[in-house]
Parts: C-alpha cells; sequence; structure tokens
C-alpha cells in the first residue's frame, strides 16, 4: 500500500530511481551525503548536494533499502547522522541506514481504528516489559493481554535515544525507532498482530524537549531550539522563531510518520505545558490536524500529559483549541493514593484523599478547574465541567508515579490489600478511561526506578536533578533515605525492572480481580457506556458510594469503605435507595474469597446498611420479589 507523503527530509526511496536525500541545513555552505556501504565504490562514495533555500539535495540512482549513510558538512569535513534517520542499526554513533516503509506486508487492511469509547489502556516499556526487552518478545504476550481485555496498549517513547537502555523521553533521532528493541518492521509486526487481536497501539512522543545527549538537530540548524526558554529535560523545541516554518515542518512529518508508515492508532503528547508556541496556531493544534489527515479513514485517539488541566487542548480547533482527545488526570491518582496510604508530602499535599475528592473526580474528571493550588502557590486547572468522562484518563499507576517514590514499588506495597482492591474496582469501573501500568495486572513485585545510559558528564546532572527532584518528598530527603536511593546509570537498575510472567500464576488472585472488573465494565449494560450521569455520595469519614443512573437497564450501586466497618443507621442518603418497585442485587464484591477476600454479606441488613472495612462492592437494581 503506497503511502499518502513522503518525508520533507532524510533519505526517501522513490521507485525506479534510487534513493533522494535532502536536509535542512540554512548555516551550512555545501553539503555531501557519504555511502558507507562496503560494495559501494569509494571513489563515488561523497556525492555533492546541490543547495537551494537553505536546503541540500541529490538523487542517488545505486543506493537503496539498506543502503548505510551520513552527511558532510564539507566546510570542515564534520559527519553527521541524518536528522530524520529512519534507523540506526549501529546506535547514534554508526550510520544512519535507508528504510522502505513500503516494503512490509500489512495485514490490517480492515482495522478500523480506535474510539474514545469503550478503551482500556496499558502503559508499556517495551525495554522492561519482557526479560528479552524487544518487539518480538513483547508480540508473544500480546494474546494474553487481548484475552484480559485490554483494547489499546500506549507505548513509551521508542524514538532512538543514546546508550544501553532508557525510559526513552531523551530521543534525539525522532523518526528512527531505537536499535535496542529491533528494527522497524518488528515494531510493525507488533503493531499489525496488535490489530488483528482487537488492540490498538499509541505511541507516546516528545516534542517539548531536545534529548541532552547525540542531538545532531543543532548542527544542521539552530533555528531547532529555543536558547531563552527555561525547559528542565534538555533544550526546548522553537516552533515559533525566525525561521520556525522548516522546524515545525520537521515535527509535523514526525507526526505523519509515526501514523502512517506504523500505523499507529494515536500518539501521546508527553508535558504539553512545556511545549512553548506563541504562533497565531499553536503548533499541538496542526499535529491534531496532521495525525488525522496521515490516518486517512481510521479512527485515532490523541493524548496528552498536561500538569495545569489546561481544558483548551480538548476544545476543538474552530473553538480555539488543539482538538485532542483526553488528558491524563494526575488528581484523581494523587487523591487515590493518599486515600490508600495516608501520606501527603510533595506535590499530594493538595489532595488529602477524602471520599469527596474521588467522588468529584468521577462525577467532574480533573478536581482543581481553577482553584486555588498551596503547593504551587498558584490556580491550577481550567473549568472543565463539561467534558465527557472517557476523555479524562485516570490512572493509579504510570511510569512517572511509580517511580517518583523511595524504592519504585508499585501501590499494592503501599497499602492494604483490601484497600487496592476497592481502589481497583474505582479506577477500572468509574465512567473515564483507565489505564493500567505494566504489570499492575498481576501485582507485579518488580520495581519500576528511573534509569538512563548516558554519557558520564551528562548522567552527573542527571542523576543530581533526580535527587533534587525526590527531595520535595520529605521523608526522601534524609540522609538514610538518599543513601538507599537506586543509581539510574547502573544496568542493574533497568534489569531490576523487567517483569516476571510467571507472577500472573503466583499472583493469580489480583490477575483474576482485573479480569473481572474489565469484564465486568466491558460487559454491563450500564458499566460499559461510561455514563455521565452519575452520582455520588460520602457515608464516613472514609466510605462513599458511586450511583451510575441506567435508565430501562437498571441502575448500579458501588458502595467503597476504605476504613473499618460501617454501620450506616439511620440511612439518611437517597442514593442508597433503589428504583421504584426494585431490590439491590450483588453483582460484583471485592472481598470474594477468589481474589484473597474473607466474603462479604449484602451490605443492606435487617439492622440497616453495613460496610465491610477495606472493601468495595457493586449492587444491581432489580425488580423486587413477592
Amino acid at each position: 500500500m503506497s503511502r499518502l507523503q513522503l518525508l520533507p527530509i532524510g533519505a526517501e526511496v522513490i521507485r525506479d530511481e534510487g534513493v533522494r536525500f535532502r536536509i535542512w541545513a540554512p548555516d551550512w555552505q555545501e553539503a555531501s551525503v557519504v555511502i558507507e556501504n562496503p560494495d559501494f565504490p569509494q571513489r563515488n562514495n561523497k556525492i555533492r548536494m546541490a543547495a537551494e533555500d537553505g536546503y541540500f539535495s541529490c538523487m542517488v540512482a545505486s543506493a537503496r533499502a539498506g543502503t548505510r549513510y551520513r552527511f558532510c558538512r564539507e566546510e570542515d569535513n564534520m559527519y553527521f547522522i541524518d536528522p530524520a534517520s529512519r534507523f540506526q542499526p549501529e546506535g547514534l554513533a554508526g550510520p544512519s541506514e535507508v528504510i522502505n516503509p513500503d516494503l512490509f506486508a500489512w495485514t490490517d487492511n480492515n482495522w478500523p481504528g480506535v474510539t474514545r469509547l469503550g478503551q482500556i489502556i496499558y502503559e508499556m516499556h517495551i525495554g522492561t516489559f519482557s526479560q528479552e526487552g524487544t518487539w518480538a518478545a513483547a508480540e508473544k504476550e500480546l494474546p494474553e493481554l487481548a484475552a484480559l481485555g485490554i483494547k489499546l496498549l500506549e507505548i513509551m517513547p521508542v524514538a532512538d535515544f543514546p546508550g544501553r537502555f532508557g525510559w526513552g523521553y531523551d530521543a534525539v533521532s525522532f523518526f528512527a525507532p531505537t536499535r535496542l528493541y529491533g528494527r522497524p518492521d518488528d515494531f510493525r509486526r507488533f503493531v499489525d498482530k496488535a490489530h488483528g487481536l482487537g488492540i490498538g497501539v499509541i505511541l507516546d512522543v516528545v516534542y517539548n524537549h531536545l534529548g541532552p545527549e547525540g542531538c545532531v538537530l543543532k548542527s544542521f540548524a539552530k533555528d531547532y531550539y529555543d536558547q531563552y526558554a527555561p525547559n528542565e529535560w534538555g533544550d526546548p523545541i522553537r516552533f515559533d522563531g525566525r525561521n520556525a516554518g522548516p522546524v515545525r515542518e520537521f515535527f509535523l512529518a514526525n507526526v505523519w510518520h509515526w501514523i502512517e508508515e506504523y500505523h499507529l492508532d494515536g500518539l501521546r503528547f508527553d508535558a504539553t505545558q512545556n511545549i512553548i508556541d506563541a504562533s497565531q496556531r499553536h503548533i499541538l493544534s496542526e499535529m491534531t490536524e496532521h495525525a488525522r489527515l496521515a490516518a486517512g479513514g481510521r479512527k485515532i485517539l490523541l493524548i496528552a500529559e498536561n500538569e495545569p488541566q489546561n481544558v483548551k487542548l480538548l476544545r476543538p480547533v474552530d473553538a480555539d483549541g488543539c482538538g485532542l482527545d483526553a488528558l491524563w488526570s494526575d488528581d484523581f491518582h494523587h487523591s487515590a493514593m493518599v486515600a490508600m496510604t495516608g501520606r501527603r508530602e510533595a506535590y499530594y499535599s493538595d489532595h488529602p484523599g477524602r471520599p469527596q475528592e474521588l467522588i468529584s473526580a468521577v462525577k467532574w474528571g480533573f478536581l482543581f478547574q481553577g482553584q486555588r493550588y498551596y503547593w504551587q502557590g498558584q490556580r491550577r486547572g481550567t473549568p472543565s465541567l463539561d467534558i465527557t468522562p472517557e476523555r479524562f484518563i485516570h490512572y493509579l499507576q504510570n511510569h512517572d508515579q511509580v517511580a517518583n517514590s523511595l524504592r519504585g514499588e508499585r501501590c499494592h506495597f503501599l497499602t492494604s490489600p483490601g484497600r487496592f482492591r476497592a481502589m481497583t474496582a474505582l479506577l477500572l469501573l468509574a465512567p473515564q478511561t483507565p489505564m493500567l501500568f505494566q504489570g499492575q495486572e498481576f501485582c507485579a513485585t518488580s520495581p519500576f526506578l528511573y534509569f538512563a545510559d548516558l554519557d558520564q558528564a551528562v548522567m552527573t546532572k542527571t542523576k543530581e536533578g533526580r535527587a533534587n527532584f525526590l527531595k520535595q518528598f520529605c521523608s526522601i530527603n534524609l540522609p538514610e533515605t538518599q543513601a538507599i536511593l537506586d543509581d539510574p546509570a547502573s544496568e542493574q537498575t533497568f534489569r531490576r525492572c523487567k517483569l516476571d510472567f510467571s507472577e500472573r500464576n503466583t499472583n493469580q488472585a489480583a490477575y483474576e480481580l482485573y479480569r473481572d472488573l474489565i469484564r465486568l465494565r466491558q460487559n454491563d449494560a450500564v458499566l460499559q457506556k461510561q455514563p455521565k450521569n452519575v452520582d455520588g455520595a460520602v457515608l464516613g469519614t472514609e466510605a462513599f458510594l458511586i450511583r451510575f443512573f441506567g435508565g430501562h437497564d437498571g441502575d448500579r450501586l458501588m458502595l467503597i469503605n476504605l476504613g473499618g466497618e460501617l454501620h450506616l443507621n439511620p440511612a439518611p442518603e437517597p442514593l442508597l435507595a433503589p428504583p421504584e418497585e426494585q431490590e439491590w442485587k450483588i453483582l460484583w464484591s471485592s472481598e470474594h474469597p477468589r481474589y484473597g477476600g474473607n466474603g462479604m454479606p449484602h451490605p443492606e441488613t435487617e439492622d440497616n446498611w453495613r460496610l465491610t472495612g477495606h472493601s468495595a462492592i457493586v449492587l444491581q437494581s432489580v425488580r423486587r420479589r413477592k
């Protein structure tokens, strides 16, 4: 299947003509492409490129897919990899390789794409998802994820980065999937297999900074980065500078590249608050348009991380928005973690973890929609009461939140089993779109820590920055805790984070918990609709209810008690009452023995309502027995 669009720069295989090489280097005087294949005649391996308006280009008839090359800046004889390289087989120090994406034989021609409703997202880091850390190994696990009920994979960044391991957020070769996980076609095969199993795949992309080591963009044009805008992770990208046109073109082409050439079902934009653009039209708005055009007839999902919770990102483009589909919601995570653990340090400070917060998160998504935020000393959030629930991504774990701790432990280690099961039920049955982090579904014992393999000088600064970031947690900013922080540059730190799939059996009770809750969410006539028509009530200092109004399908009532056993007598709360001429029947209980629970009787008794401690139960309204 032919592509709709060629990349504006880089190496493009042109049928029956060879390979066209093109770069944007407005500061260069002369440029050449240097072919590094052993079978290429050495006397002819440097081909001079023609210059036009800051671009250099040439056609090499004898080049083909697999040809390896670099670009040479002739005035100082400096060699560079292709800034739009599609693959770096020997890493960033080696040559770029010509890739022809049209050679892959896709089998997903009937794949319709993904929609907002009905998704359960699974965040995955390919390097630690399996012991092998490859696309091929991850592909083998796709049938199990499909059987669990996962509908959408969110892959942490794969654009190539320096070193032997890393999270991927310091990418410097934006078009090249890292050689650490396999070749480009291994990535395509993974996506193709996922589509065959009914699973969509979106990719986490980083357009807020350039990686601190190995980025060649600045060697081609200083216009790529903004030296005046502060950024805690690296050089910020300049989308609104003097020569912004080619810069924007580069990153818009990158969006197109991932969607079209890899059949991806969308993108997750990292830290969008740091994508600075004062242009008349924000670059994110253009990116969403390009992504949807690249998808053709497929439906895609575009998700963003935005710490200030700016709902403008979700507004339509014609309403001065950016047209994205959904936003991550740290608010739910923070309140849930405080409710489960009682810890309120650092950025958890403004989240007491009370029942009303969790009710409000289920009803309205963001908790902070313009109120003052003590931790930051300013207002946070924007009004979003009109946004439908599925556009908020809720989670108890993600790569950042697990790693932003002393030991990188999963939250089931930080709370009681009962509280963990109850909060898992709230995550998976609430109308917002739930996201799981790899291994969460079987309570993985492996931690997820920060790891990066960078140059020693860069790594020294990275370690210092990481340690300083964690110092906001008073408990971590102690000599005895600082002393046990894992070294992010250690390969052992990286290897400790790899999943052990045998834990699906050893932790079978947890696996059954997730399996049953996902099935309930996907099959129940009311819960599967992700209804906006929900309400809630506080029942005690650590207890609350959520009522789902289902009309002809009946109502659902979820009761959550994170404290000790609670006796509601009297019970003057109208949401506890079933619909007229109906009664409540137990649909699901977190205390079922199959999940490691101790059993839970019907909460409505002759002695009024009794809620078991550290539990969740879901009731279904049915016609009253006569």
